[in-house]
C-alpha cells in the first residue's frame, strides 16, 4: 500500500509542478507590469501570490 501511494504522489506531483511552474510566470509577468506602472497594490498582490506559489513549490518538489 506504501508504493501505491507514493506513486500516486509522484504521478500528482508529475502533474501539478508544470501547472505551478506556469502560474509562477504569469505572476512574475503581472509582478513585471504592475512595478512599470507603479502599481503598488498590485504589486503586493503579485508578491504575496508568488509566496503562495513558491510554498506550493517547494512542497510538490520535495
Amino acid at each position: 500500500m506504501k508504493h501505491v501511494m507514493e506513486a500516486l504522489r509522484k504521478r500528482e506531483a508529475e502533474e501539478r509542478l508544470p501547472v505551478i511552474r506556469m502560474e509562477i510566470d504569469y505572476e512574475l509577468v503581472t509582478l513585471h507590469d504592475a512595478m512599470e506602472a507603479e502599481d503598488k497594490e498590485q504589486i503586493d498582490r503579485c508578491k504575496v501570490r508568488l509566496s503562495e506559489l513558491h510554498k506550493q513549490l517547494m512542497e510538490w518538489s520535495g
